[in-house]
């Protein structure tokens, strides 16, 4: 049986700044009945449109970079209510959330409500895409971004039932403590993500770390097989024993 073909896909983590404390990231819980990592806790994010590609066309650029921020910034906007790479007034953002998700072009919407895009405020910060696995697979780019000042999430209520904001290690002491389900990859993020103390350290260290695709391996060891990924990509983990990897 072949592997299925991977879907291109793109996820953002916003980042806020906490006084005293270390940045939070906008987190949501993905519905249990999810064909796709259900009931776990993700950056927002999903797949590659045909609108965003026809979106990006009218651009210049990488066409397939740009659709990846073009959904990015829609499905952070529809999963959320958060606005990034993006200038619209704030007051518009719900009734865009709620005409997003119904499918209408991003693009047209935009220009009714007198925004633009702005997608230089997406970092690209890594990009994975799996490989011997037989359930769906995502090739799927991640980007940072600032959080809007005073972004308040909302959440879909369909696709997700939750949505909040938290720092990289308590997402990780939550998982710890059994009370979440993370997968592999945003396990390994959130790991390098608790190693940043502000925003700007985070758009550093994607800088210094040229996005390569990651595709984990399966590696046998003296204490069984583990999953692993590549070491000089600014991980301070990389490699999980496969029997507790959760592979979405």
């Amino acid at each position: 049986m072949s592997e299925p073909e991977a879907i291109p896909a793109a996820t953002v983590i916003v980042m806020r700044e906490v006084a005293g404390g270390p940045p939070e990231l906008l987190i949501v819980e993905r519905a249990k009945a999810m064909s796709f990592a259900g009931g776990a806790l993700v950056f927002p994010g999903g797949r590659v449109d045909p609108g965003d590609h026809a979106l990006a066309a009218t651009l210049a650029g990488d066409s397939d970079d740009l659709a990846a921020r073009i959904a990015a910034v829609r499905e952070t906007i529809e999963e959320a209510g958060v606005a990034v790479g993006v200038t619209v007034a704030a007051g518009a953002i719900p009734d865009l959330q709620r005409r997003l998700y119904a499918g209408e072009a991003m693009g047209t919407l935009l220009d009714q409500v007198g925004g633009a895009l702005d997608l230089d405020a997406l970092v690209p910060f890594a990009r994975w895409l799996p490989a011997g696995v037989r359930h769906k697979v995502f090739d799927t780019r991640f980007y940072l971004a600032r959080a809007p000042e005073g972004a308040e999430p909302v959440v879909d209520g369909n696709e997700n039932v939750r949505v909040f904001w938290a720092s990289a290690p308590a997402v990780l002491d939550q998982a710890d403590r059994g009370e979440a389900t993370i997968i592999f990859p945003t396990r390994r993020n959130l790991e390098r993500l608790a190693l940043f103390a502000s925003f700007a350290d985070a758009v550093a260290d994607a800088r210094a770390h040229p996005v390569r695709t990651i595709t984990p391996w399966i590696e046998a060891r003296g204490d069984g097989e583990h999953l692993c990924i590549p070491d000089d990509l600014g991980y301070p983990v990389t490699s999980e024993p496969l029997a507790r990897a959760i592979r979405a």
